[in-house]
Parts: C-alpha cells; sequence; structure tokens
C-alpha cells in the first residue's frame, strides 16, 4: 500500500505544477462525474459533536473503494489548529486490500477548487474577469488560483472577518499577477462582482451574502454551507437564481437548499452538477441570470482526488510502500504475522 503524508504531496505538486495538478483533477472529476450512475452513492455520516462535527465520506465504483475522514471545528483556530483535517484511503474493489493511505487535508482544499471550477466553466460569463472571495481562510488561495484557469480574472475583491487572514491572503498572491482589493465587509467586496465564491466557516444560518447584493449576471459558488445548520445565501435569493447542486439528498440537509421544503427545493433546483458534465442539462443560457452552485463536498470529488494522487504518486516514484495488511503465505494463519 501506498501512504502520501503531507510532505509526499507537496513534493508530487512540485513535480507536476500546481496548475497541471489542478487541471489534472478537474478531468479526472470530469471522468468520474460523467460516469455518476456506476458510482454507489450516500449521504456522508456525520458526528455532531461538541464545537464540530466529524464525518466519513464513502464511495465505490467497480474498481475502487475510497473514504475520506474529516472534521469541521469552527473554533479551532482560536487554539491554533486548523478547522478541517482530512485522511482518505482507497481499497481495491476485487479483493478488498488497501492501496492508497492520503493526507487529505490539503487534498480537499485542491479538490473542492476543482469542483468550482467545473461549476464556473458552465455557469459563469465567459468575460467574468472579477472575482469576490468572502472568507480568506485555508480554501482562499486554492479558490482564486483555480478560478483563473476558466476565466480571465484579473481583480479579486476579498474580505474576511478577521484581518489577519485577510492579510496572509495578500501575501500569499502577492506575486499571483491579480489586482488585490481588500473590502471593508462582505457587501464591498460583491460590488461589480462578476463571480463570487463564498467560504465561511461559522456554524450557523448567517446571511453572509444578502440578495439585494447581488445583480443579473452574477454566478457564486457558495462552498460554507455544508452541515445541517449552516448557511450563508439569503433564501430570496435562491428562487431567483438557477441553482447546481452536487447530490440533492445530501443537499437538501447541508446545503444552501437546506433552508426550502422539499416542494420548493424541487422547483429551485435546476441540475446536478454531473447533468452539465454529461450534457444533460446546459449550464449558463444568458447573460442576466444568476447562477449558484450549491455545493457541499461529495464523495466522489474526493474518490477522483484520491485516484490522481495514486496514480501521480506511482508516476514519479513518490510516497511509502507500507504493509498495513498481513502478508502471509498460509492466509488462515493470521497468528504467524505475531512470530
Amino acid at each position: 500500500m501506498k501512504l502520501i503524508t503531507v510532505q509526499d504531496l507537496a513534493v508530487i505538486v512540485k513535480h507536476h505544477g500546481f496548475d497541471d495538478f489542478m487541471r489534472d483533477l478537474v478531468s479526472y472529476l470530469k471522468q468520474d462525474f460523467i460516469r455518476w450512475s456506476e458510482f454507489d452513492k450516500s449521504p456522508r455520516y456525520a458526528a455532531h459533536v461538541p464545537g464540530g462535527v466529524l464525518e466519513l465520506m464513502p464511495t465505490a465504483d467497480n474498481q475502487y473503494f475510497s473514504y475520506k475522514c474529516v472534521n469541521g471545528h469552527p473554533a479551532n483556530p482560536f487554539s491554533g489548529k486548523q478547522t478541517v483535517v482530512a485522511t482518505g484511503q482507497m481499497n481495491e474493489i476485487q479483493y478488498g486490500y488497501p492501496v492508497l493511505l492520503s493526507e487529505m487535508t490539503t487534498l480537499t482544499g485542491f479538490r473542492t477548487a476543482a469542483t468550482a471550477i467545473i461549476a464556473t466553466d458552465y455557469l459563469a460569463r465567459q468575460n467574468s474577469s472579477v472575482l469576490a472571495i468572502i472568507g480568506t481562510g485555508a480554501q482562499s488561495e486554492f479558490q482564486t488560483l483555480a478560478q483563473k484557469l476558466v476565466r480571465p480574472i484579473k481583480t479579486v475583491r476579498y474580505f474576511d472577518t478577521d484581518p489577519e487572514a485577510m492579510l496572509k491572503f495578500a501575501k500569499n498572491l502577492a506575486n499571483s499577477g491579480l489586482e488585490l482589493i481588500a473590502c471593508k465587509d462582505a457587501e464591498e467586496a460583491c460590488f461589480g462582482a462578476d463571480i463570487i465564491t463564498v467560504c465561511t466557516a461559522c456554524k450557523l444560518h448567517a446571511i453572509v451574502i444578502q440578495d439585494a447584493w447581488v445583480k443579473p449576471g452574477v454566478h457564486i459558488n457558495g462552498l460554507g454551507g455544508d452541515c445541517p445548520g449552516k448557511t450563508e445565501l439569503e433564501k430570496a435569493m435562491l428562487f431567483r437564481s438557477k441553482v447546481v447542486v452536487e447530490f440533492t439528498e445530501q443537499s437538501m440537509v447541508e446545503g444552501e437548499i437546506q433552508q426550502l421544503t422539499p416542494a420548493e427545493a424541487k422547483d429551485v433546483i435546476y441540475a446536478e452538477l454531473w447533468e452539465l458534465i454529461n450534457g444533460n442539462k446546459v449550464g449558463r443560457q444568458n447573460d442576466d441570470e444568476i447562477t449558484i452552485f450549491d455545493s457541499v463536498g461529495f464523495a466522489v470529488e474526493d474518490f477522483s482526488a484520491l485516484r490522481l494522487t495514486h496514480d501521480l504518486a506511482h508516476k514519479y516514484g513518490i510516497g511509502h510502500d507500507v504493509d498495513m495488511v498481513p502478508n502471509i503465505q498460509d492466509p488462515k494463519n493470521l497468528i504467524s504475522v505475531l512470530g
């Protein structure tokens, strides 16, 4: 089995290149979303605990089973810890043996951004050049650099309730070639934006983006509404937008659409993302539409990220080959591993 540590992944990305890693992940995601019906799909298991949530996100096709174990603890930064950390595993189907155990904190940053730019590519106006980032935490740089790959982004307007996070964001993207405009609040950041990416950690039914701020033609990537009781967009906005989700059953519990009744959601949801990718439905149809990608993160996306990591680890010979399964001649003689 291949073990990929945080340091190993950094070496893989350095060898492959950040942009190429993101582009290849988009390709793997599209390959997997196109064959959506082949996957075993279910909402994630979530243990809601004091201060946060711990989740398992499993899925499988006819070749691999994978899962991610991930948390979400919004107050962690006050203790010097990350809000979200994750590990992932992939097993081959034929015998059930594990083939990969990987860090997935950084990979989650990649896969969330890669999924968002797939949605952007189908839903945002082609000439979109101004990006608003609301929430400049761990995801923000991934999101910003990814959006540059699919739209001619020149200006980034950004805001976070934490001034230190805004300084961190500006420092990390100082050499990105983008015009970075720090804003005093979310409304100012949204002013004139073609694409609004919202990724906050506050576990509340919050209104981070008000309906009145969103003008015709805007595309929104709503990424922070990812568990029950946690939303970012004003409900009224959903009724005048083309809304795309990942997996309706999970999104109804965790996404922005959790604010709606089942009847309302049936009218509001335009498509699941895989339907845009395989051509069942079209994305943006005119420059005046307001489009929303109501993303909560789904296990197939982690599957794609693990699959790419597995392939690149073998391509570059990076990672550690470890024995996590007994290697014994007599498969019934398990006690023999103890010597």
